[in-house]
């Protein structure tokens, strides 16, 4: 069952709220009620919330338009409780393009900043005294709550500007690294500084906030992800499909028994499969469903998805990791002229990874 929850789509890009922010809104009201809030600052505090989390959507939509514009899709934005994450089908061909689609991010909080700025009175504020703008803040009304977003939007600009993956700061300086160095090159010196920042946030959270541990364990799993998702990219660029896919698999014809796939199941290792009727592939089957449906009288038609994606044999395998990995689909079939030669899924490509690292070593 997913428990996300979809927003609908802007631009054709979904909205998508990760279960795990539900639990940042409960906090927020635990910790108000703890320090012996009531509903007026609850809904002062959550409102604040929402509103920062739609300046991060706005954020993350800057990337997504200026991608759209080098013709890069974007599959969704995940709202998460430490921000929002774009998803991308592929890396931008140059590290120009990188670094227009990074830099528009953090332009876009920086023009909702210099907008608040001018609508509110910031300049008073900034010139009262520690206890005079406290109090301004401590009420509960439209001023303090603009006064709130400005404060978190020049916070995103400045936090995203850290030189760390996967913040925007690490990705331009990956972007004008490798402007003069390989890709590859740039994301390890890149990802290396993260590592260090994201070491920095940890030790300095354990002393004095357990979000900042938060926040580097984050780092710390972005800049590995992404030096180890370049370098593996790296070893696949100029492979074929045909290189790396499977050859011997198990197919079925949509009027075959879903029992004659249980049987293949628990007598093979097999456990996704293509439904295939004069070597035109007809569905996918995956082993999710199987298992779901293995209890009925049924034929594999009635359950076989056939909104599903297929590769060519020609195709650079560079290209279908990204389908791969951004992909729900298990179980890829390639074809030649519309007919099926073969299949790779997540596991067969990265058995061929593992096999041109030791290559490349």
């Amino acid at each position: 069952m997913n428990t996300n929850l979809s927003l609908g789509r802007v631009s054709e890009i979904k909205i998508i709220v990760h279960w795990t922010f539900f639990l940042l809104i409960a906090w927020i009201v635990f910790d108000e009620l703890n320090r012996g809030g009531d509903i007026e600052s609850i809904l002062f505090n959550v409102s604040v919330t929402l509103a920062v989390f739609l300046c991060v959507v706005l954020h993350e939509l800057g990337h997504a338009l200026v991608a759209k514009h080098f013709h890069i899709k974007t599959e969704k934005i995940t709202l998460l409780p430490i921000g929002g994450m774009a998803s991308f089908e592929k890396l931008p061909d140059s590290p120009k393009q990188e670094l227009f689609i990074v830099i528009a991010g953090p332009l876009v909080n920086a023009v909702i900043a210099i907008l608040l700025y001018f609508i509110l009175p910031v300049q008073d504020l900034i010139q009262l005294n520690f206890t005079e703008t406290l109090e301004v803040l401590m009420r509960y009304n439209l001023q303090s709550f603009l006064f709130f977003l400005f404060i978190v939007n020049v916070g995103l600009v400045l936090f995203n500007l850290i030189p760390a993956f996967p913040m925007d700061g690490g990705r331009m300086l990956r972007a004008l690294l490798a402007m003069k160095i390989s890709r590859v090159k740039a994301t390890k010196i890149a990802s290396t500084l993260g590592l260090m920042i994201a070491l920095i946030f940890f030790l300095v959270g354990l002393f004095y906030s357990p979000f900042l541990m938060i926040i580097g364990l984050f780092i710390f799993l972005g800049a590995f992800s992404e030096n180890r998702m370049v370098q593996e990219l790296d070893w696949l660029n100029g492979h074929t499909v045909e290189e790396a896919m499977l050859i011997n698999i198990t197919t079925f014809k949509p009027k075959d028994s879903i029992d004659l796939v249980v049987n293949k199941i628990i007598s093979g290792t097999e456990t996704n499969f293509l439904i295939v009727e004069n070597q035109t592939v007809k569905g996918v089957l995956h082993h999710k469903t199987i298992i779901e449906n293995s209890n009925k009288t049924i034929l594999v038609e009635d359950i076989m998805d056939t909104n599903f994606k297929t590769v060519k044999d020609t195709d650079n395998l560079k290209t279908v990791y990204q389908l791969i990995h951004n992909s729900k689909q298990n179980l890829f079939p390639v074809v030649n002229k519309g007919k099926l030669i073969g299949a790779i899924d997540t596991t067969n490509l990265n058995e061929y990874i593992l096999l041109q690292s030791k290559l490349a070593h």
